[in-house]
């Protein structure tokens, strides 16, 4: 085996001290710095009843890391011709909100205006009393469309979950096939990732090895925690759970509340392969990925790419049972992924307590040049 990069000594420490400061069972964590060399590790607990250490191997939900697949299919589909960054929404899905006026470009760059779906504490709430229920995108878009646009399209940058469930559809109207095959196809397969899928929408397994995933509260209070985040109360921007009372086992929660926009699986392996295949523009043209990384001054986001503290690009996500982080830094060529098998940390401002961005945090802080 390689040895171990001199970094890796103060930096284990640190990051298992900030897991347990934020109660979270375990991660998986990659990074790769040019110069300095490779470190992969898992850390903590895979599963809390049998106490099973969290293996590098393990199979993750990687929630919306998923929009960086979905947004490439749709990349590719316009370097084909197929789709036009600045057509209206209404070539393509019928029935949207102005989908006159908001452009394929006002989705991917999440400055369309629509309501995002899961803001919505109904389907919060039905997410809390039916985990397990199968969730079509008819059913979300008419929950999103039931609320008013928050603002004219283009005009801000909003994240919203609904872009990229009717970016899935245009994909599969474009594309010609299942949004599923379409990323196997276009994206796993070349970049040989056999390890990461979008799962079937009825299918809420993972394969083995994998963790089992946590939350601490209930959908619903994490919503209400997500929205006072947003609105500036950051005293009500988290769960608050009492000491000693153990997080919910959601691995085998249905996601298909999200879909295109956040049901994909994958592993750190694969995940590393993306990382530079997504930053530097592998599976597209340079005048396309050219136009995917105009970030935007308001959101710091591009199209279907964020980019994040110490200039890293790529995409975090979080979904009930576990949270995660891509970067790579294009000026070293470093990259950096945490998957954790937390959702949330408790008792803690939600705008720092993302298990796995918070590893991150740590990491850059420590590793990475500024």
């Amino acid at each position: 085996p390689a040895p171990v990069p001199a970094f890796a000594m103060a930096l284990q420490p640190a990051l298992e001290t900030r897991l347990r400061d934020l109660r979270t069972p375990g991660a998986i964590v990659l990074v790769d710095v040019p110069g300095q060399g490779t470190w992969l590790t898992a850390l903590g607990t895979g599963d809390l009843p049998t106490g099973a250490p969290m293996q590098v191997d393990d199979h993750m939900r990687i929630a919306s890391v998923t929009k960086t697949f979905t947004a490439t299919v749709v990349l590719q589909l316009v370097d084909e011709g197929k789709v036009r960054l600045d057509d209206p929404v209404a070539t393509y899905v019928a029935d949207v909100p102005n989908g006159a006026t908001i452009t394929v470009r006002d989705l991917l760059a999440q400055r369309s205006g629509l309501y995002n779906t899961t803001d919505d504490l109904g389907l919060n709430a039905t997410l809390d009393a039916q985990p397990q229920k199968v969730w079509n995108d008819q059913e979300l878009l008419a929950i999103a469309f039931s609320h008013p646009p928050a603002f004219a399209p283009g005009q801000a940058f909003q994240y919203t979950n609904t872009n990229y469930l009717l970016l899935g559809q245009i994909a599969e109207r474009a594309g010609g096939a299942p949004l599923r095959e379409l990323m196997a196809q276009r994206i796993f397969t070349p970049l040989v990732m056999h390890d990461t899928t979008l799962p079937a929408r009825d299918d809420s397994s993972i394969p083995d090895p994998h963790p089992r995933g946590y939350m601490f509260g209930t959908n619903v209070e994490s919503i209400q925690a997500y929205q006072a985040a947003l609105s500036g109360d950051a005293a009500a921007a988290q769960v608050t759970v009492a000491p000693g009372v153990a997080p919910t086992d959601a691995t085998d929660w249905s996601p298909s509340y999200t879909y295109a926009d956040g049901a994909a699986i994958s592993t750190v392996h694969d995940l590393r392969i993306w990382a530079r295949a997504l930053a530097t523009g592998t599976l597209l043209s340079p005048a396309t990925q050219a136009e995917r990384l105009q970030f935007s001054a308001d959101g710091n986001y591009g199209l279907g790419i964020d980019r994040s503290f110490s200039g890293l690009i790529g995409h975090n996500g979080a979904i009930p049972g576990f949270q995660t982080f891509l970067g790579y830094q294009p000026t070293t060529g470093a990259t950096v992924i945490v998957l954790a098998n937390l959702l949330l940390a408790p008792n803690t401002y939600l705008g720092s307590g993302l298990p796995a961005d918070e590893l991150a945090r740590i990491i850059a802080q420590q590793v990475l040049p500024a």
